[in-house]
């Protein structure tokens, strides 16, 4: 590497970036290039990333809006930046991650290496066994409001190097560039998509929320997730005070809680049976309610648990329309199996991790597709939905591999 750059980045980070960029996907960013279009001139493409970084006159693009519906209503804004940008932010993150990682909080399972959602969703589920409120919080607007020079005087307490929090600052301070064109300046707030975001919220909350309530209510676990956050409480008038206590907490740290959405849960089951307005709440896909249940002895009891919540299950519904698998007669059953099984394989291995028979109702719908399908496409079955059905219902149990519902115990039922 050349002497005369001002900062130590090596071209095989750069490389390594890439590389993670590239099985990450993504769509292009301002300037329409996607990442074959980048890789059409690869080895020219990195060398000028390098180059400028190592020179310290890499200089951020606008980051591109794009609004996509949320599942409650209303619209959430992504910031997709460019692929070279892309590359840029996880050369910074692969640097920072080590430095900041080891800080953070056990029961913060967002974005974390060796930590996921499911982690989170079965460390929420032993505890409300055993504690009988929850404090569902709902961070206002988190990504769009984060206070940027907070963030940055924490970035500056760890970043191993002077270039990470020169890059960080002009991430956070580039414009970004509406669906129209209009360029509009960020004064607050990091882009929800880009690659450093998730590690800098995580960073941001750490101090703001995980190491405040660890010192001042250390009774109370939680879990959190990016900015979903549930916190466990032995009482109502406990959960009240730490539902104060907390959005006064994030006042200070230029947040808000959602008045509305944030909300004190009774986790109610055969033994505490007095009645409360909130006995459910939604996490990370899927709902905390009490459920009937079998014990190992084969006696029925109503514990409080999870499973997939209805925006998920609706969601996964709304998939299934738009594969118009009933139009697809030009295909095989094997063709179909290739082409959608290792989504519903993802789906089942996330949503089904707890009460899986929650989705089967879901996954009938599935079924009731094929079945349209096969009416479709062999002439011996068209008008007759019924023995489409039989058909469907005869190959899931021939051929249970095809799809991960069929082997998972979702038999299809004439």
């Amino acid at each position: 590497m050349s002497e005369a750059k001002s900062f130590c980045i090596s071209k095989n980070e750069v490389l390594e970036a890439y590389q993670r960029v590239k099985a990450n996907k993504g769509a292009a960013g301002n300037d329409g290039q996607s990442i074959e279009d980048f890789e059409r001139n690869l080895k020219k493409n990195l060398y000028k990333i390098w180059n400028r970084m190592s020179s310290g006159s890499y200089f951020p693009p606008p980051v591109r809006t794009v609004k996509i519906p949320k599942k409650n209503g209303g619209e959430r804004k992504l910031g997709i930046p460019t692929v070279a940008d892309r590359i840029a932010q996880q050369v910074v993150k692969a640097r920072l991650e080590p430095e900041v990682d080891p800080l953070f909080h056990a029961d913060s399972y967002g974005y974390r290496p060796g930590k996921s959602a499911l982690d989170a969703v079965g460390q929420a589920r032993q505890r409300c066994w055993r504690y009988d409120w929850v404090v569902d919080l709902d961070i206002k607007g988190f990504f769009d409001n984060l206070d940027q020079n907070l963030l940055l005087r924490a970035v500056k307490k760890h970043a191993p190097q002077r270039w990470i929090v020169l890059y960080i600052e002009r991430w956070l301070k580039a414009p970004v560039q509406e669906e129209d064109g209009r360029l509009v300046p960020r004064e607050k707030g990091t882009p929800q998509g880009g690659v450093v975001s998730p590690l800098l919220a995580n960073l941001f909350l750490h101090y703001a929320l995980d190491r405040w309530l660890a010192a001042n209510y250390p009774q109370v676990p939680f879990e959190r997730y990016a900015d979903d956050v549930i916190a466990h409480c032995r009482t109502e008038r406990e959960a009240q005070e730490v539902r104060k206590a907390i959005a006064e907490r994030l006042q200070t740290c230029g947040l808000e809680l959602h008045p509305e959405k944030t909300k004190i849960v009774y986790c109610k089951d055969d033994l505490r049976k007095r009645k409360y307005p909130n006995e459910k709440f939604d996490f990370l896909g899927y709902t905390f309610q009490p459920r009937r249940s079998k014990n190992r002895k084969g006696k029925f009891f109503i514990n409080f648990s999870p499973a997939v919540s209805n925006k998920a299950a609706k969601a996964i519904r709304d998939t299934f329309r738009s594969w118009r698998l009933p139009q697809r007669s030009d295909k095989a059953i094997e063709d179909l199996s290739r082409m959608f099984n290792p989504i519903i394989r993802g789906w089942l291995q996330y949503y089904g991790r707890y009460y899986r028979s929650a989705l089967y109702p879901t996954m009938r719908e599935l079924d009731r597709d094929l079945a349209f399908w096969a009416k479709r496409k062999y002439k011996k079955l068209r008008g007759h939905l019924r023995r489409a059905t039989h058909w469907i219902a005869h190959i899931s149990r021939r051929s249970p591999v095809l799809f991960a519902h069929w082997q998972m115990g979702c038999r299809v039922t004439p």
